[in-house]
């Protein structure tokens, strides 16, 4: 199996799970409730992946990243969550540019060989990036860091987890 093969599945299953634990947040109390004040929620998350995988397409064709306006204050690194809805931007909005810019940035990798994506990145990208696999390998991981704080909102809003023993046959 080619290593964009096993990027791609990695991704998917990721997004599949995360699209799962956002299922059944509804009113926009749910998508901006916090467990503890100043704390991520679920509409946070969304943005938050919207905006990293739009940095992470700029790292890879930069003809490609978004303007998404005033987005890095509302969802960026060390952004401050708030809980009233009215301080972001729709849900259906938000969810919309996660889900978009997912498909771009799936659609970058499914261009990539092997080859490709051992490729160092160029001067001046993070050392958390040595090469292009390391950006899909990073936005799976951040991902995930993220998607274990929307388990605890979603608990929090009485939600059973997504796999449990009644969801989850043997």
């Amino acid at each position: 199996m080619k290593l964009a093969d096993r990027l791609t599945n990695q991704l998917k299953q990721s997004r599949d799970f995360c699209e799962k634990l956002l299922e059944p947040f509804k009113t926009p109390e749910d998508w901006t409730h916090q467990v503890s004040p100043g704390t991520n929620h679920a509409l946070w998350f969304c943005g938050h992946m919207a905006t990293a995988d739009n940095f992470f397409i700029g790292m890879i064709e930069p003809a490609k990243k978004r303007d998404l306006e005033d987005w890095d204050k509302h969802f960026g690194m060390g952004s401050k969550p708030t809980s009233d809805p009215d301080d972001y931007p729709p849900a259906a909005e938000v969810l919309d540019a996660m889900r978009e810019r997912r498909g771009v940035l799936l659609g970058l990798l499914a261009k990539m060989s092997d080859a490709d994506l051992a490729k160092k990145t160029p001067e001046g990208t993070p050392d958390f990036v040595p090469d292009y696999a390391a950006i899909f390998e990073m936005a799976n991981w951040h991902e995930g860091l993220h998607a274990g704080q929307i388990t605890m909102v979603r608990r929090s809003l009485g939600h059973k987890p997504v796999f449990s023993p009644e969801t989850v046959s043997a």
